[in-house]
Formats: structure tokens, sequence, C-alpha cells
């Protein structure tokens, strides 16, 4: 069974983010980047299936600038076979995304995808279900557990009351959400093995596939300072504060 992993590379998230001086965007200057804590998850489990016997091959797959190999080269290292980079300068949305995968998806054959449910700098949360539309695929988001044998998968996804277990047919697509595992330590025999494996790059255009932007940021801004926070004497002090300052009431 052939498993594709898209990955992203984002701002790391233990980086404060600074937004520009003209409002336009994130500043991602001399930022520490690292792959989306979403998409670690998903290659994370992709492995393990392998390692389970149950899948055969890994694939990851990246969309964006050229410094995405670095990112490529990290689930390399903890455990996928073989990656693809789909490069372009452009301000990849998650429809063109999704097409691009859609396309890899035609081209692959996978049997399963397996992606992170949201990406931790725009939080669109839409990429996977765009995929799973455009390719016609049986899908089950936030996956906190996934079983596959007999060509299925068995998905216990986190929901508003609890959790739900879904039967997808596979080929499918599951989005992780964080309770799904938690990813190894990269170790740096493993990070010198990634640099042998095989990484192939190809342009939008060789998926023929338009990526130009459908929508426009209008303006970026940081948000409001939050005030300091005051002693009240009593209740009744509270409730006025309440009612008359913070108008909650």
């Amino acid at each position: 069974m052939k498993v594709l992993v898209p990955v992203k590379r984002v701002v790391d998230y233990n980086i404060k983010v600074r937004v520009k001086s003209d409002g336009s965007g994130v500043d991602i200057t001399n930022v520490k980047m690292s792959m989306n804590p979403f998409d670690e998850i998903a290659v994370e489990e992709a492995v393990r299936l392998k390692e389970a016997g149950v899948a055969t091959e890994v694939i990851a797959v990246s969309a964006g600038v050229t410094q995405a190999q670095e990112t490529l080269r990290t689930a390399l290292a903890i455990g996928a076979d073989r990656a693809i980079l789909i490069e372009s300068d452009e301000d990849l949305q998650p429809l063109a995304v999704a097409k691009l995968l859609g396309a890899l998806v035609d081209k692959e054959q996978p049997q399963l995808v397996i992606l992170g449910k949201q990406a931790i700098d725009d939080d669109s949360n839409q990429t996977g279900q765009m995929l799973a539309a455009l390719a016609k695929l049986p899908q089950a988001t936030f996956a906190s557990k996934v079983t596959v044998a007999d060509g299925r998968a068995q998905v216990t996804r986190e929901v508003d009351g609890g959790l739900e277990t879904l039967s997808l047919s596979l080929p499918a697509v599951v989005t992780t959400d964080l309770r799904l595992n938690e990813p190894r330590y990269v170790t740096l025999p493993n990070i010198m093995k990634a640099k042998k494996k095989p990484l192939e790059t190809v342009k939008p255009a060789d998926l023929g596939v338009d990526v130009s932007p459908r929508l426009k940021t209008l303006k970026v801004v940081e948000p409001p300072k939050r005030g300091a926070g005051v002693k009240v004497p009593d209740v009744a002090t509270l409730v006025d504060k309440l009612k008359n300052e913070a108008k909650v009431l």
C-alpha cells in the first residue's frame, strides 16, 4: 500500500510572529521555519503503518519555495521513502494546493493520503477536504486513531460530542489531530540517511495546474494588547464593572 503525506513549511511554533510594517503579511525574514506540527504527526502515522507492514511506501510531498526541501528532508529522516517538491514562488492557497495534490494522486495512485488537519500559519483547515472532493475520495477529518486492514481504514475522530468512528473504503483521505500520536525524535544517523533518499522536483505547470491566487489579503494586523487586570473588593463591584465597563452583562 502506497501512502502519500503532504507536508507544509511554516514558521516554527515556538516563534512569536511579527506583522510587516506595511500590513501586507507576516515577516518571515531570518525566522526559523519547520514542518507544520499536524503534518509531522501525519508523517509519523504513515511511517508507523509501514513499520507495521501495512504500508509498503511512504511518499512525502510539499508545495512551495525551494527551501521546502528542508522540510521534506525532515520527513525523509522520520522515515518516508522518497519526496516530491512542487516548486513554486506563488502564494499557494488551499485550493491551489489541493489541485496540485489531486494531480499527484492521479499520478502516484496512493491508497491513502494522510495530512495534518490544518497549518498553524493560516489555520484554514481546508486542503484535506478540498482534495477529497476534487479526487472524489472518501474522507475522515480530525483523526485520533487510524487502523488500516482489508482494504478499509477505521478512523476514530474527535467531534463536539465525543468520539466518532468511521469506516472508509480505500483509497481515502485522512487528516490528523494532535492526539493521533507523538512524533519520534529525529536522530542524526537518520538525518544523514535522508540526504541520500530521492527528492524529485516538479513545477505546477508539469502537473497542468493553475495556481494563481483566488483570494487577496487586504491587511494583516496584530491583535489588540490586553489591558491589565484589576482587583475588586466585592461581588457588587465586579458586577458593576462587568456591566458598565466591560459591557458583557
